[in-house]
């Protein structure tokens, strides 16, 4: 037992530190959104790249809740220490554990790097020992560097334009009050673009695919989705035409190469979705500031992560029609993309400045939304009240008691 009275340590975007009441509480409230399974039948196994985190954590609560998930969540994660607590997404991936055994699912979590052969080979091996086969596979990695298993070459990513700088209005807070600033930063060199498609691209992927058919183990019908995205005019200098959109452009040609390979016995998608406040998000800069304004434009409009990954399930499941652009991508961000709303975004974008900042844009909400990506800023939570810091990892059920 480790009972603390924990504050939040923060600069700016990046928390030191999370609260594991707060970050339960989250995950109860993403849980409750969500209706129960129709049917009693078991659903699909699925395995879960990214399960702690933004769209892969909501995929798998909407997995387990909804459609009767089994299979496996894949994290990396860090436990508490004597100086700090464990990671937001370790105390994430404990509570959807307890959900999980709950609703009776058989599903289990893995913490390690998805990037490392070792990981690859412990996943599959519990997979074959407990299902046989997969039948979903949803990849929703977001990390800063790579490690390629083939050459062990450490590839890292940078977020920057291309062809030319950037320079663009940004939100920072200040004594918690926020604030226009400037931002300029160097276009990326070739070097740089092609570490950040190593890392954000499809390479790690593929590699999964490759490792799931060559053991046998994907079912007839698979289906696997990676989460991209496409933005507006406004961010798209530093994200789309920058080197993430290169990376994602790798994604997508990704997906065509895998639905080659898996000859019409499977379908890999790109899913592209609407924006969001994810730990990943906050590092690219001006989206806070552009998230910041959208939310204060489409209000109860918004599609929360968990509702974009609830329309991503029921297409895959064949409860809704697919919709899908004209390269094969399904799409979640209408509700972000429509003209009007651009158009309003884009108004503010032009004026926002001091004075404008408080009837332009949602501040005080992506402050929050940020916190409690750590656990902080949570209605309801008394963070006075000291908290249990040492949780274990959810533990993994032998093969033997496993629903064949």
């Amino acid at each position: 037992m480790s009972l603390r009275e924990i504050k939040p340590g923060n600069r700016g975007y990046l928390y030191v530190n999370s609260h594991p009441t707060g970050c339960k509480t989250v995950v109860d409230r993403m849980w409750q959104r969500l209706p129960d399974s129709a049917g009693g039948r078991p659903g699909p196994v699925a395995l879960v790249i990214g399960s702690s985190a933004g769209y892969g954590l909501a995929a798998t609560l909407v997995g387990l809740r909804t459609h009767r998930m089994r299979g496996l969540g894949i994290a990396f994660e860090s436990t508490a220490t004597e100086r700090r607590t464990a990671s937001a997404g370790w105390y994430r991936t404990a509570r959807t554990a307890e959900l999980a055994a709950e609703a009776g699912a058989d599903f289990t979590f893995l913490n390690g790097d998805a990037f490392s052969e070792g990981v690859k080979d412990e996943a599959t091996d519990q997979l074959a020992a407990r299902f046989g086969k997969i039948d979903l596979l949803v990849y929703s990695i977001a990390a800063p560097r790579r490690t390629d298993s083939l050459t062990g070459e450490v590839h890292h990513s940078v977020i920057k334009p291309l062809g030319t700088d950037y320079q663009a209005k940004t939100l920072v807070f200040e004594d918690g009050l926020p604030r226009i600033g400037e931002l300029h930063l160097q276009a990326a060199d070739e070097a740089e673009r092609e570490a950040t498609v190593q890392v954000m691209g499809g390479a790690d992927w593929q590699m999964w695919i490759d490792t799931l058919q060559s053991k046998g183990l994907l079912a007839d019908g698979f289906q696997t989705v990676a989460l991209s995205y496409v933005g507006s005019d406004i961010t798209a200098p530093i994200y789309r035409a920058g080197t993430i959109g290169a990376a994602k452009q790798h994604l997508e040609e990704t997906a065509r190469a895998i639905n080659t390979q898996l000859k019409g016995t499977g379908h890999a998608y790109t899913v592209v979705a609407g924006a969001a406040v994810t730990q990943a998000s906050t590092a690219i800069p001006s989206i806070a500031l552009y998230t910041s304004i959208l939310h204060r434009v489409t209000g109860d409009s918004w599609q929360a992560t968990v509702d974009q990954a609830a329309a991503v399930w029921n297409q895959l499941a064949g409860d809704a029609e697919l919709d899908l652009d004209d390269q094969d991508r399904i799409r979640l961000d209408d509700w972000e993309m429509d003209p009007g709303v651009q158009a309003a975004v884009r108004a503010a974008w032009d004026q926002v400045d001091a004075d404008t900042i408080a009837t332009s844009a949602d501040t005080g909400w992506f402050r929050d939304q940020v916190g409690q990506l750590y656990g902080w800023d949570v209605p309801g939570v008394d963070y006075e009240v000291a908290a249990e810091t040492t949780v274990p990892w959810p533990a993994s059920p032998s093969s033997d008691a496993a629903t064949p």
